[in-house]
């Protein structure tokens, strides 16, 4: 590309920032638009795996993310009396070249706004700027905004591309799939937490207990403080059938006594379900949804991207990292393609069949599979684990889905690009 090109970001999200620093790098004068007024360190723990850390290290993060982040070293799978299913070495324990990350979501995002805000300058990205409409023509993408809160016009803005990196509930996606309705609930509610805790097993370690109506995930997302503390993130999930009914906010406060009860009785000798549950400040609730698959994300020089592309279900720590990966392939085309268009519809071949993939996979419960067929099979517990699942079979699920997901080891580690 001769000319400098522009592209406008619709959403200030992680896929968002980390595509303005990716388009930054080609020299493309970028423009963040997010609809919310003040960006806060908001969410709990999410996970970085290898492929995409591997990104943000090529784009100069690494320091960054060791500092706030927490390189994962295990993942273990536990049925719902504590007993060890399945356990895995992850990141640089594990063989690759890169680490898997544990982090607070909230920490990320700040660091990737200030590192967006240094690299293309302090009005890189515009708050207050919630996306009304857009049109499109032969020389570029001219988009309307207004102020959420007072439904006030706030200003247009034209760029040669848009990309919709604005969420789940994207105005980029809705204008060319208006009939599509909400997001699928998947029959399930998370309540999210973190806890200050004393670490568990190797305190690096993320575990999952139980089966698909009743889950607890934990992992810390900071070191030990003085103390000896680390901040504990943690997942309890159960199975609500009708649980949409009375919810319509993805992120709203919870009562603990909603959920708390189900899990009274999972105390064991390393680990203390019920007393991370208690100690916890703050508890969230997130109904599980996703949406289908859609055909198409590249319309022109408009491009859907991570949750606004393959909103997924939050199983196998993929989705961050799948906006990542986004990211990556955005950049490739542009590279590769002289024409935005072509460019647009490349990156939608590298990524559309892969990503829904993994949406169909995490919709099976992707790796944590293991949980419910250990529980199937052995509802009261087992004496021992291999008269109820092979251990082949274990390892055939852990490597499907990570071949799925993009980060089988020896592929990435040879350099390759996994294929799905």
């Amino acid at each position: 590309m001769t000319n400098q090109k522009s592209a406008m970001i619709i959403g200030a999200g992680i896929g968002g920032l980390v595509t303005a620093l990716q388009l930054d790098r080609l020299g493309i004068k970028v423009q963040v638009f997010e609809s919310v007024e003040e960006i806060r360190a908001l969410g709990v723990g999410i996970n970085l795996l290898p492929h995409s850390v591997k990104v943000l290290t090529e784009l100069g993060l690494a320091e960054e993310l060791d500092r706030e982040g927490v390189r994962t070293a295990e993942l273990a799978y536990y049925n719902k009396f504590g007993q060890l299913i399945w356990k895995e070495p992850r990141g640089m324990d594990a063989g690759y070249q890169w680490p898997q990350y544990s982090i607070h979501r909230g920490k990320l995002q700040m660091l990737l706004m200030k590192e967006v805000q240094r690299r293309l300058g302090e009005h890189a990205i515009k708050t207050g700027h919630h996306l009304a409409e857009f049109e499109e023509n032969a020389d570029g993408v001219t988009a309307h905004f207004v102020n959420r809160k007072t439904g006030q016009t706030v200003g247009s803005h034209q760029a040669d591309m848009m990309i919709g990196a604005d969420g789940i509930h994207s105005i980029v996606r809705k204008a060319f799939y208006p009939d599509e309705g909400a997001p699928k609930y998947g029959g399930r509610i998370l309540w999210r937490g973190t806890t200050d805790a004393s670490p568990f097993m190797t305190g690096k370690s993320m575990i999952m207990m139980g089966h698909v109506d009743i889950k607890f995930v934990a992992y810390p997302i900071s070191a030990p403080n003085p103390q000896g503390q680390s901040t504990i993130n943690w997942i309890a999930e159960l199975t609500v059938p009708d649980g949409m009914l009375d919810r319509t906010d993805w992120n709203r406060r919870a009562n603990k006594e909603d959920f708390a009860a189900a899990f009274a009785n999972w105390k064991f000798d390393w680990i203390d379900v019920p007393q991370l549950i208690e100690k916890s400040e703050s508890v969230y609730e997130f109904p599980l949804v996703d949406k289908d698959p859609v055909k198409q994300w590249a319309f022109g020089r408009i491009a859907l991207l991570g949750d606004a592309a393959h909103p997924m279900y939050p199983i196998g720590s993929n989705g961050a990292s799948q906006a990542i990966l986004d990211s990556e392939a955005l950049s490739r085309s542009l590279q590769e393609n002289v024409s935005m268009e072509a460019a647009l519809q490349q990156y939608e071949a590298l990524r559309l069949d892969k990503t829904t993939s993994i949406v169909l996979s995490n919709r099976e419960n992707g790796p944590e599979i293991v949980m419910q067929i250990v529980e199937d099979r052995a509802p009261h517990g087992f004496a021992n684990l291999y008269d109820v699942v092979s251990r082949q079979e274990l390892e055939d699920i852990s490597t499907r889905y990570k071949k799925i997901a993009g980060f089988d080891k020896e592929t990435m580690n040879a350099g390759k690009e996994v294929k799905s």
